[in-house]
Parts: C-alpha cells; structure tokens; sequence
C-alpha cells in the first residue's frame, strides 16, 4: 500500500511556521527505512499495512510531544499483491505523457 499523509501541529511558531514539527514527522519516516518521498503538501510511505500505520503512527505522535492538536490527512491506495509501485506509478504515467 501507498499511504500519502500530512502531519500539522495545531499552531506554528512565531511566523506560523510548522516546518520544525514536520520535519521531526518525516525525520520518523526516513528512518522507518521503507520507500518514501516527501513533497511541499504530502510525504508519501509504501509498504504493508500494518508497518505504515505504525509509522504513521510514531509521525503523529512525534509532532503531538509539541502541540496540543494535530491535524492528519491521510489517502492511501491499497493495492495487495504490488511492491515498488511508489516511482512505478509515475513512471506509468511518464510514459503515457510520451505517446
């Protein structure tokens, strides 16, 4: 599965910045050690059910230890059965943009 999710603590420092807090959510994805990507609205995590909700998880517990509310948006696409598909996708796509 491919989990696309945001993590935002409820309020930001003091120019409403939340990048500090993102980026201790990400820092827990990196080291998850499964496929990811992080992009300006989402970070993307693939792998089994189970271990990217645990990230999932550990991301949002790490952002609330600084903010009494966190926001999480979370799409995912399960697919069983598919591994690799987080740059397989967009790869599909590339190549249908080239016909």
């Amino acid at each position: 599965m491919i989990v696309a999710f945001s993590i935002s603590p409820s309020g930001g420092d003091e120019t409403g910045g939340v990048s500090r807090a993102v980026a201790e959510a990400v820092r827990v994805v990196r080291a998850s050690g499964l496929p990811n990507e992080t992009n300006a609205m989402f970070t993307n995590v693939e792998g089994e059910w189970d271990e990217v909700m645990a990230v999932v998880k550990q991301a949002v517990d790490v952002v609330a230890a600084v903010s009494p509310r966190v926001s999480l948006v979370l799409k995912a696409d399960i697919r069983p059965g598919y591994t690799g598909q987080l740059t397989a996708k967009v790869e599909r796509i590339e190549e249908a943009l080239g016909d």
